[in-house]
């Protein structure tokens, strides 16, 4: 039996990965604003990701005979002060989805809803991709610095990121 409590944690998940992918598409026009088009794709690919991840949800509460219901999604931010200030907002939204992710689990748990709790190991796995993804970029502008030598040429790096 599907959970009443997985199923409301499941449908907020599903506001908070769209959210997730609004973030990442205001990244993306941010770094188009500025003339990074690799880092534009990079978030653009990432924005989309994160309606797929919606979509599991989607589909997994629908498959288990529940209702979704879709709610409000917040504005995001439009305007950062650099790519290290961008990629370091991307590593902190990433940790706290760790947590809802996480949360959610913990909820399947307490219910005894062990087919939630396999397609949450599916999130749990990617959200430790997703925090080292964000994190390896972060750490490489810190390393570098945001030189614009450094920021073009990571820029031209991102933008080889293909669709997964």
């Amino acid at each position: 039996m599907f959970s009443s409590k997985v199923q409301e944690a499941m449908n907020e998940q599903i506001k908070n990965e769209l959210y997730s992918a609004y973030i990442y598409l205001s990244m993306a026009a941010h770094f188009e604003a500025v003339n990074l088009p690799g880092f534009a794709h990079w978030m653009r690919m990432q924005s989309n990701e994160e309606v797929e991840h919606a979509m599991k949800f989607f589909d997994f509460i629908n498959e288990r005979g529940g209702r979704v219901e879709l709610r409000a999604i917040d504005q995001p931010p439009v305007e950062w002060d650099s790519p290290l200030s961008i990629f370091e907002t991307a590593l902190s939204h990433e940790q706290k989805v760790t947590g809802m992710i996480t949360n959610i689990y913990e909820i399947a748990a307490a219910e005894k809803d062990y087919a939630s709790q396999i397609m949450l190991q599916w999130f749990i796995d990617e959200q430790v991709e997703e925090e080292k993804s964000a994190g390896e970029i972060v750490e490489t502008l810190k390393m570098f610095g945001e030189r614009d030598t450094v920021v073009l040429l990571l820029d031209r790096q991102l933008g080889e990121r293909a669709e997964e």
